[in-house]
């Protein structure tokens, strides 16, 4: 991999890519079972890229590859769902109703979407590090809080240097403009 850019059409330089995609597809319809193996399968793609192989891992039920990673995301998930659900519940109560289905218009419900969605893309957020983190430590390493979210202090830095950036740019573009050249044959001034 050359770039994040890549990893979009890795999986088609496969040329079997069809037949995998599609069987493992299929597997991962069955509840619980073809998510491990869904998982296991990811661990398995995750495997050959890193070893520059163009090639998908074979379908099948790779549940013992998947276990430590689907146990991860579960947790992780379920976790960061918990505030939504809490609101969800607390906005169905205060509406008067049991559940809240049946009042979505309630703020407070509305309140538990927005948090469900909002942790939904934290947690894509931190899946690559979460399988980087699993892979090489298990189950323990995926559930290794500080490590895997050590990214988010990275984030002030990046932000340090594009102000950094950003200055240099503003005086640079600040600069007077030097005198344009004259045009060939043109007498110089």
């Amino acid at each position: 991999m050359n770039s994040v850019g890549d990893s979009f059409a890795w999986g088609f330089r496969d040329p079997g890519w069809a037949g995998k995609m599609l069987l493992q597809g299929l597997i991962a319809l069955i509840p619980i079972v073809g998510w491990i193996a869904m998982t296991g399968w990811l661990m398995m793609a995750f495997e050959n890229v890193r070893a520059g192989k163009n090639e998908l891992p074979p379908a099948g039920f790779h549940l013992e590859r998947g276990i430590a990673i689907f146990g991860v995301f579960l947790i992780y998930g379920v976790i960061l769902q918990i505030p939504g659900w809490v609101l969800g519940i607390a906005g169905g109560i205060a509406s008067g109703h049991s559940s809240s289905a049946l009042n979505p218009g309630s703020p407070l419900v509305a309140l538990g979407y927005l948090w469900g969605f909002l942790a939904s893309l934290f947690l894509s957020y931190l899946v690559p590090s979460l399988i980087v983190h699993t892979y090489h430590h298990g189950f323990a390493g995926g559930m290794n809080v500080a490590g895997v979210i050590g990214i988010i202090f990275t984030i002030p830095y990046q932000n340090v240097i594009q102000a950094g950036v950003a200055a240099w740019l503003e005086r640079a573009n600040a600069a007077p403009a030097a005198p344009p050249a004259p045009a060939p044959g043109a007498p110089a001034a």
